[in-house]
C-alpha cells in the first residue's frame, strides 16, 4: 500500500502542470499581441456629395467610363495559368490551357491585356475578397465594429454599388453572401467549403452565367468559380483534375467572350462592357495558399473591352514585358497591385471610392476602357485642342486628384481615431507630398489648357516648352508618389511587430521553461545525446550488430526521403503527384502497377496495424468487459476504414448506394465508435475498481484504451498513408524501447529508475515532429489538410469540420505521442526495477518523461498549449 505522502504528491502533479499551462498561455498571449498584425476598422462611408477639402481642379468623383462590368473570378488562379509558357524557364503541363485569353491578348493589343496581379498576404480567400472590395490591407486581426461578425461593415465597392443604383448579380462561392448579405439584386450561392467537390459550385455558375449575359437586369455581374482551388487542395497543380478544370474554364470563357462580342454592336447591351477574368490569390504546387510566397501572392487579371480604345492606349500600356507566344505572336504582360483594384473599379463605374481604400487608380486597367478616351466628357471651359493621349492624361490626372484627396481624408480620420496610428514623422512626410502635389495642380491646369483670356506670351511659352504632356506627366507622377508612399507606410505600419510585447512574452516563456527544467536535471545533456548514426557507429566499434539500431537507421532514412520528396502532401485518394516517392515505382513498373499497388497496399498495412493493436489489447487490458468492448470497437473501426477505402477504389465495381454508404457512412461510424470508446474509458476511470491492480497494470490498461479510441479516427483522417505511417511509428517505438532496455541492462541501472532517459524521450519527440511533416502537414495556414475535415461529410459545419481538422493536424504529432508515453515509462519500469518496492516509480518516471517531452514544442504555440492540456488531463487520468 502506498504511503499517504505519495498520494499527495500524485495529486500535486496536475496542479504543477496546470500552472505550466497557465504560464505558457500568458506568454503566448503577450507574444501574439505583438506578433499578429492589427488594424482598426473605420465604419465611415464615402458619399456622392462629398466636397470638403477637394482641390478646385478636381470634380467630385470621376465620370463613369463603362456601363456594365463582368467579373469572372477563378479562385486560386496562378499567374502561369494565364500567361504564355514562353514567359517561364520551363513549360509545365498546366500552362497554355487558357488559350482564349492568350489569343485575345495577342490579337487585340489595344483592348485586351494580361496582368500579373500581386496580392498582399494573408492569401486566404476571405481576406483577399475583403481586400479586393475595400481597397485596404486586411490583417489577421481587424479591430472594429465588425470584429466577430462575418459581414463587412467597412466601406467597399459592393456598398457603393448598392447606394449608387448599380444592380449586382452574383453566382458561385457563397462567401460573397456571408460578406455582403444584402448587396445583391440576385444571387445564386453554392457551398464552398467542401474541397473534395470540384464541380457543384462551377456547375451552378455555368447554369446561370450565359443566360444572365443576355439579360438587362444587372450592371455588375460576379461569377466566382472554385474548381481550380479545390483541385489544387486535393490533387495539386500538376494533376489531371487540374488540367481538366483549366480546359473546362477555357471553353466557358470562349462562350462568354463570344456572347459579349455578339451583343457589343452599336446600341447593344454590351457595347460598353468591361470583362475581367481574375484570381483572388495564387497557390503553391501542392495547392496551398495563405502565406506570402511568390506562388501564393502572384495571381492574374485579364481585362478585355469589346469597344476598342484608340491606338494611343499603347503609349499607356507600354511594352515592358513582352514575349512571343506558342504561335509566334507577341503578348505583353503588365503588373498591378490588387490593392488598386477597388479604387480602379470605382473610377471606371463612376461611383465614390471606398473610404478606407488606399490603392491607386491603375493607369493601364483604366486606359483599357474606351470610355476613358471619350473627349466629349471634357467640359466646355477645358482644352479643346488636345490629342487623344493628352486628353486621356488629363482625365486620369483628375481621377488621381480625387484619389489622393480620398486617401488623405482616410489618413486624417484613421490617425485621429485609431488606437494604433502612424508615427508623426511619417505623417508629416506624407502630408508634405500631398500638399505639394495639390498646390501644383492649378498651375498644371493653366499650362495644359490655357484659357481664352490668356496672353499670347503664355500661349507661346506653353507651346515652346511642350508643357501639355510633360506637365501632366509630372502631375501624375506627383500624385502617384503620394499614393505609393502612403501604401508603403501602411504596409510597414500594419506589418511591424510590437517588439516590446513580444519580448515580454518570450521572457515569460523562457521563465516557464526554466521552471520546468528544475524537474528535469538531465535536460542539459539533451544536446550531447548521440544520434542514431552515432549509436550504430558506437556499436560497430565494439564489434556488435544490434538489429534495432539498423532498423531505426533505415526508417529514419525513409522518413527523411518521404519528407523531402513530397509524400507529405498526399491525402485521401489514390492520385500520386510527380514528386511522390511512389512515383519512382510508377516509372519502373508502369502506372497500372502503381495504381493497383496504391489500392492494395493500404489495406495490407491496415490489416497489420489492426493485428498489432488487437495483440496489444489482449496483453495490456486485464478487465474483461473493458478488453472485449475495446477489442470489438477496434475490429469494427478497422473494418469500416477498409470499407471506406474500398468504396473509393477503382479496382472494384460498386452500386451507387454501396459506394455512397462506404464513402459517407463508414467514416461516421468510425468517429462514433471512437467517441463511445472514450466514454467507456472515462466511465471505467471514474467508477471502475482498479485498486487490485498494480500501478503499471492500471496505467497500461488506461493508456491502451485511450490509444485504441483515438487511433482509428486519426488513421482514417490521414487517408491511405495512415496505416503505413502507423507501422513506422510502431516499429520505431519498439526500437527505442528495446535499445533503452539493452542500455539499462548493460549499465545495470536499477538505482536510476527515478531518472528519465532524455535521449529516448528526445528521439520520441523528434519522431512526432517527423511524422507531422511526413503525413502532409506544415506549420503554416496553407499547410492545413482541409480535405481531411470532409471525410464522411459533404457539407460544412464549423464545429464538426474544425474538430476533424484539428484531430488530423495534431493526431500524429501530439495526441498519439503524448498518450503513448505511458507505454515507454511502463517498459522502462518493468525492465529496470524487477525487485523495486517503490510503488510510485512508474508515476515518477512518467512525470519526468512528460516534463522532457513538453518543452520540445515551446516555439510551436498551438502545439505547445495542446501538449500542456493533454499532459494535465493525462496526469489526472493516469494518476
Amino acid at each position: 500500500m502506498a504511503a499517504p505522502g505519495s498520494h499527495a504528491r500524485r495529486r500535486a502533479w496536475p496542479l504543477l502542470f496546470l500552472a505550466v499551462l497557465m504560464f505558457h498561455s500568458l506568454a503566448i498571449y503577450l507574444f501574439t499581441r505583438g506578433f499578429l498584425l492589427t488594424r482598426t476598422e473605420l465604419d465611415v462611408h464615402s458619399h456622392r456629395d462629398d466636397r470638403t477639402g477637394i482641390s478646385p481642379g478636381c470634380s467630385s468623383w470621376p465620370p463613369p467610363a463603362v456601363d456594365r462590368l463582368v467579373i469572372v473570378v477563378l479562385d486560386a488562379l496562378r499567374f502561369d495559368f494565364v500567361a504564355p509558357s514562353t514567359f517561364f524557364q520551363e513549360r509545365q503541363p498546366w500552362m497554355d490551357k487558357l488559350q482564349v485569353l492568350q489569343k485575345l491578348a495577342a490579337d487585340e493589343k489595344t483592348s485586351a491585356r494580361i496582368f500579373k496581379a500581386l496580392a498582399d498576404p494573408p492569401t486566404t480567400s476571405l481576406q483577399r475578397l475583403k481586400a479586393l472590395t475595400t481597397g485596404g490591407l486586411p490583417t489577421f486581426i481587424d479591430v472594429g465594429n465588425s470584429f466577430g461578425a462575418p459581414a463587412i461593415v467597412e466601406d467597399n465597392i459592393m456598398h457603393q454599388f448598392a447606394k449608387n443604383g448599380k444592380r449586382v448579380v452574383m453566382m458561385g462561392d457563397d462567401t460573397w453572401i456571408q460578406l455582403y448579405p444584402e448587396h445583391f439584386n440576385k444571387s445564386y450561392p453554392y457551398p464552398s467549403f467542401n474541397v473534395k467537390d470540384l464541380d457543384t459550385v462551377d456547375n451552378g455558375v455555368i447554369e446561370h452565367l450565359l443566360p444572365s449575359l443576355h439579360k438587362n437586369d444587372w450592371d455588375v455581374l460576379i461569377a466566382h468559380f472554385l474548381g481550380v482551388d479545390h483541385a489544387g487542395h486535393i490533387f495539386g497543380v500538376d494533376s489531371t483534375p487540374m488540367i481538366q478544370k483549366l480546359e473546362q474554364y477555357n471553353r466557358i470563357l470562349e462562350d462568354v467572350i463570344d456572347t459579349l462580342k455578339s451583343l457589343s454592336t452599336s446600341g447593344g447591351p454590351h457595347e460598353n462592357t468591361l470583362l475581367l477574368v481574375m484570381g483572388d490569390h495564387g497557390q503553391t504546387l501542392n495547392g496551398d495558399h495563405g502565406g506570402g510566397t511568390a506562388e501564393e501572392v502572384e495571381t492574374s487579371l485579364f481585362a478585355w473591352s469589346p469597344k476598342t480604345p484608340p491606338n494611343a492606349v499603347l503609349s499607356v500600356l507600354g511594352k515592358n514585358l513582352c514575349n512571343a507566344d506558342l504561335h509566334g505572336k507577341e503578348v505583353c504582360v503588365s503588373t498591378m497591385q490588387q490593392l488598386d483594384f477597388a479604387v480602379t473599379i470605382a473610377a471606371l463605374l463612376g461611383i465614390p471610392f471606398p473610404f478606407g481604400s488606399i490603392g491607386r487608380v491603375n493607369p493601364e486597367l483604366y486606359a483599357l476602357s474606351a470610355g476613358t478616351w471619350d473627349n466629349q466628357q471634357i467640359g466646355a471651359n477645358d482644352c479643346t485642342q488636345q490629342n487623344d493621349l493628352e486628353a486621356w492624361m488629363r482625365r486620369y490626372a483628375e481621377a488621381l486628384c480625387i484619389n489622393c484627396w480620398q486617401v488623405k481624408r482616410y489618413i486624417d480620420r484613421y490617425s485621429a481615431t485609431s488606437v494604433i496610428g502612424f508615427r508623426a514623422e511619417d505623417l508629416n512626410h506624407v502630408a508634405d507630398l500631398y500638399s505639394k502635389a495639390q498646390a501644383n495642380w492649378s498651375s498644371v491646369l493653366r499650362s495644359t489648357c490655357p484659357l481664352e483670356t490668356s496672353s499670347q506670351d503664355e500661349l507661346k511659352e506653353c507651346a515652346n516648352k511642350e508643357c501639355t504632356s510633360s506637365a501632366l506627366r509630372l502631375q501624375i507622377d506627383a500624385y502617384s508618389d503620394f499614393l505609393e508612399s502612403f501604401a508603403k507606410l501602411a504596409r510597414s505600419a500594419w506589418t511591424e511587430f510590437d517588439l516590446w510585447l513580444m519580448g515580454i512574452g518570450l521572457s515569460v516563456m523562457i521563465l516557464s521553461v526554466s521552471t520546468q527544467a528544475l524537474a528535469e536535471g538531465r535536460v542539459a545533456n539533451f544536446l550531447l545525446a548521440t544520434s542514431c548514426i552515432a549509436s550504430v557507429w558506437h556499436s560497430a566499434t565494439k564489434g556488435k550488430f544490434i538489429i534495432e539500431e539498423f532498423v531505426f537507421l533505415l526508417l529514419n532514412i525513409f522518413i527523411r526521403f518521404g519528407i523531402e520528396f513530397g509524400m507529405s502532401k498526399q491525402i485521401s485518394g489514390s492520385i500520386i503527384s510527380n514528386d511522390h516517392p511512389v512515383s519512382i515505382i510508377c516509372g519502373l513498373f508502369g502506372s497500372s502497377f502503381c495504381s493497383d499497388l496504391m489500392e492494395i497496399f493500404p489495406i495490407i498495412s491496415l490489416t497489420l496495424v489492426a493485428y498489432i493493436i488487437l495483440k496489444c489489447i489482449s496483453y495490456a487490458i486485464s478487465h474483461r468487459f473493458l478488453k472485449y468492448s475495446v477489442m470489438s470497437g477496434s475490429i469494427l473501426s478497422y473494418i469500416f476504414i477498409a470499407i471506406h477505402w474500398a468504396s473509393e477504389s477503382t479496382l472494384l465495381s460498386h452500386t451507387k448506394a454501396i459506394r455512397e454508404t462506404g464513402i459517407s457512412l463508414a467514416p461516421r461510424l468510425v468517429y462514433t465508435i471512437g467517441g463511445l470508446s472514450l466514454a467507456i474509458s472515462a466511465f471505467y476511470r471514474l467508477f471502475g475498481s482498479t485498486d487490485h491492480l498494480k500501478m503499471n497494470e492500471r496505467i497500461t490498461s488506461l493508456s491502451a484504451v485511450m490509444l485504441c479510441s483515438w487511433s482509428p479516427t486519426i488513421l482514417i483522417l490521414l487517408g491511405r498513408q495512415g496505416p503505413f505511417v502507423a507501422l513506422i511509428c510502431m516499429t520505431i517505438a519498439w526500437c527505442i524501447i528495446k535499445l533503452q532496455q539493452k542500455n539499462q541492462r548493460e549499465l545495470k541501472l536499477d538505482k536510476g529508475i527515478h531518472a528519465a532517459d532524455s535521449v529516448s524521450v528526445t528521439q520520441w519527440s523528434f519522431l512526432a515532429v517527423c511524422l507531422f511533416y511526413l503525413t502532409g502537414h506544415w506549420c503554416t495556414f496553407d499547410g492545413l489538410r482541409y480535405g481531411a475535415a470532409f471525410i464522411g461529410f459533404d457539407h460544412f459545419h464549423i464545429i464538426r469540420q474544425g474538430l476533424l481538422l484539428s484531430i488530423d493536424t495534431f493526431g500524429v504529432s501530439h495526441i498519439l505521442p503524448v498518450l503513448s508515453l505511458p507505454f515507454i515509462a511502463i517498459c522502462w519500469y518493468n525492465s529496470a526495477s524487477k525487485n523495486s518496492k517503490v510503488n510510485d516509480a512508474t508515476v515518477t518516471r512518467l512525470i519526468q518523461v512528460w516534463g522532457l517531452f513538453a518543452p520540445k514544442y515551446v516555439f510551436d504555440a498551438i502545439g505547445l498549449l495542446l501538449t500542456d492540456l493533454l499532459v494535465v488531463l493525462a496526469s489526472i487520468y493516469y494518476s
